[in-house]
């Protein structure tokens, strides 16, 4: 199964792509689809009958029925401001966030950068949100809806939090989302905030987990951990999980490698610091979810994330062991029917949850 799509197939999407939005600031062009998607539910469920998953790809996960095993990272809805529109695009789920405890504007422009041929983006906003506060009523108005995905918050520290108050900060955020969200994750694996990968070392991690559990009552609680850690430090991380009564654990976030990209490497030095991800992530991300499910119970909830760009991807995923699967930066290239398309892949390959039920 390969992760790269043919990019000799010219979509109007992709032919848009290459004329006008290649050439614009990548942010200022996802602000720009950001308000088109939010501007889909007024076109009457137009988006949803054309995208909607087929009822056979419904999955149980998390003690909740998802339209389908194929969601949004978090990353694209920061602020819980277009779930209605990315739910009528297909997504089974929407992960919104990160949020933090504190609005913040995040690190300085520019500060995301695409490498087109290698199908990946590096980016370092630093959790820029306007607070988990903000959150609130959106994740509301979203739960109202008769047809909306599923609703997942991700939560992370506030840059102004220091490390040894993060324990806190995520409680905080948790205390006002999990009840109003369909699961919550904890990042503690973003590159752009400093201090906060240190979080995922046991000794610190263990009482923030145990801590954010019992803010979030019976919302299930997943934890999204990093590519870049070695196989010891991923079996530490899925046997505290377990432990603590964790619901699942999301692997992975960006990665702060550059190894095999095809992209000039004075251009990617220039870019700067920064997570990595799309399909140069890929290998690792897999291998990440093979470690997980070598000791991770049954039963254990896996989101894998991670080059994620085709209906063939997902199915390895399925295949490997994860429960639910994710993408975001394939977005990006591959336009606003990606979750369709994907959807109608996995319905024509005959997928059920049954054959690769976790």
């Amino acid at each position: 199964m390969t992760a790269t799509p043919d990019r000799r197939a010219v979509t109007p999407y992709k032919l848009l792509f290459r004329t006008v939005l290649k050439r614009m600031d990548p942010e200022q062009a996802h602000h720009l689809a950001f308000a088109v998607i939010r501007g889909l539910p007024l076109l009457g469920g137009l988006a949803r009958r054309f995208c909607k998953p087929h009822d056979s790809l419904r999955v149980r996960a998390l003690g909740l029925e998802f339209p389908s095993p194929f969601g949004l990272a978090a990353g694209f809805d920061k602020n819980a401001a277009g779930i209605a529109g990315l739910g009528e695009l297909g997504y089974g789920h929407v992960e919104v966030g990160t949020v933090t405890r504190h609005a913040q504007d995040g690190n300085p422009k520019p500060r995301m950068f695409r490498l087109v041929e290698d199908g990946g983006l590096i980016n370092r906003m630093g959790f820029n949100n306007e607070g988990s506060a903000a959150a609130v009523p959106r994740i509301e108005r979203a739960r109202l809806r008769r047809n909306r995905p599923i609703i997942g918050a991700n939560i992370g520290k506030s840059r102004v939090t220091e490390v040894e108050d993060a324990t806190a900060d995520y409680v905080w955020s948790a205390e006002r989302l999990a009840p109003i969200s369909d699961y919550l994750a904890v990042n503690v694996s973003s590159p752009n905030t400093p201090g906060l990968r240190g979080l995922q070392e046991l000794e610190l991690l263990e009482p923030l987990l145990a801590a954010v559990k019992v803010a979030a009552g019976t919302t299930p609680l997943l934890v999204k951990i990093a590519p870049d850690m070695g196989d010891e430090q991923i079996d530490g991380i899925v046997a505290l999980a377990v432990r603590l009564g964790l619901d699942g654990i999301i692997a992975t976030n960006t990665t702060v490698s550059r190894a095999g990209l095809s992209e000039a490497p004075e251009r990617v030095e220039a870019m700067g610091a920064g997570g990595l991800s799309g399909a140069p992530l890929r290998e690792r991300s897999l291998e990440v979810l093979a470690r997980i499910r070598q000791t991770a119970p049954a039963d254990f909830c896996v989101i894998s994330v991670g080059g994620v760009t085709t209906a063939a991807d997902v199915l390895e995923r399925l295949a490997a062991g994860a429960t639910l699967v994710q993408g975001f930066t394939a977005f990006i290239y591959e336009g606003p029917l990606w979750a369709r398309d994907i959807n109608r892949g996995l319905r024509k390959a005959g997928w059920r949850q049954a054959a690769t039920a976790r």
